[in-house]
């Protein structure tokens, strides 16, 4: 039988694809070593623990707060009308109820001492018919309605008194005035701000704290606190604490009073309010190298019998070394401290040092 060129070709190429494809059919498609098929079993991995126990911690927290004063207060005229007289001395102290300022009266003069004459002439009438009504010259009811009358009158400057007293501005409280807003013969409305007063001879220190420490926060309690510009401490007692935390931010709000006010601390002035807590003696402290945080909160290896156990963990208090763990650990766990990247579920782990 005569073989062509082309036909020998053909069986050729046939005869290497069977071959290719017996060799890929031998192949059990794992990687290893040459003559091994079954998979290495995982290493043990030597790590350094560290054994939980409990210790002595005091907590101190700054949070930052605003110098209030004790009272503060726009002072505005109670009536619109010409400005007649400003007696505003800026900066100055001033008693309650120093005269500032005055409006002009001049028509509430005039209709005081109109009633004043209409008074006299009704007092007369009422005097004269006292006396005809004792020899019967007139009726019970004319000498009511003359009584009346006067009543009527004093009743008229009473209003007209009040009015006056409203043309005069005061000071409503001892305090040191602010700077001037206006000028006499401004024309005023219960809107003006004529100026500020405000007592600074006692101050108010407010400040907000973390919800965290809301329960170890109570009235009378002392703090210091410290202001830009000086390195003198002061201290303030805790007066009041707001009834609710602060949905927005998360913090209480508490409001204290200064106790050793020099003079030189200014209302509006931020203050460093450090706050320092009772000890806690039986708090829980690991190295927060031992802290692996997660999306969602924080975990902790704790080694149990060689193998690796993730626990979920609270933390609470931080330092420069270390870390409170207020929920999910143990006295007496060994956390593991090092090889935390290379340490899976599934792996197996040496405590090889404890770290003190």
């Amino acid at each position: 039988m005569k073989i062509t060129n082309n036909s020998f070709v053909f069986f050729f190429t046939i005869s290497v694809i069977t071959v290719s494809l017996s060799a890929c059919g031998n192949n059990d498609n794992k990687i290893g070593p040459p003559g091994s098929g079954a998979a290495r079993p995982n290493p043990v991995i030597n790590v350094d623990g560290y054994l939980v126990r409990t210790q002595t911690i005091v907590e101190n927290i700054e949070v930052g707060g605003s110098l209030l004063a004790n009272e503060s207060t726009e002072i505005n005229p109670e009536i619109s009308g010409r400005l007649v007289y400003l007696n505003v001395n800026e900066g100055r102290n001033v008693s309650r109820g120093a005269l500032i300022g005055r409006i002009y009266d001049g028509d509430l003069q005039a209709q005081l001492k109109k009633l004043q004459v209409q008074l006299q002439i009704a007092r007369q009438t009422q005097s004269r018919f006292g006396e005809l009504l004792k020899v019967q010259g007139i009726s019970q009811q004319e000498f009511d309605q003359a009584s009346l009358q006067v009543s009527n009158i004093m009743a008229d400057m009473d209003i007209v008194r009040a009015d006056i007293t409203k043309t005069q501005i005061r000071a409503p409280f001892n305090g040191k005035l602010g700077l001037k807003n206006i000028s006499p013969g401004s024309y005023v409305t219960p809107a003006t701000i004529v100026a500020t007063i405000q007592q600074v001879s006692q101050l108010k220190l407010d400040f907000t704290v973390p919800e965290k420490y809301s329960g170890q926060i109570s009235n009378g309690q002392y703090i210091n606190f410290t202001v830009d510009g000086s390195d003198k401490k002061y201290s303030a007692r805790i007066m009041a604490i707001e009834s609710s935390v602060s949905q927005t931010t998360r913090s209480l709000m508490v409001r204290s009073i200064v106790q050793n006010n020099d003079g030189l601390l200014l209302p509006g002035s931020f203050a460093k309010v450090i706050l320092n807590f009772a000890p806690n003696e039986n708090a829980i402290m690991v190295p927060a190298q031992a802290v692996i945080p997660q999306a969602r909160g924080k975990k902790i290896i704790v080694a149990q019998k060689g193998s690796p156990v993730f626990v979920e963990v609270t933390t609470g208090y931080r330092d420069s070394v270390n870390v409170q763990i207020t929920s999910g650990l143990n006295v007496g766990d060994t956390v593991v401290l090092t090889g935390l990247l290379s340490i899976k579920p599934e792996s197996k782990i040496n405590v090889d040092k404890i770290v003190n």
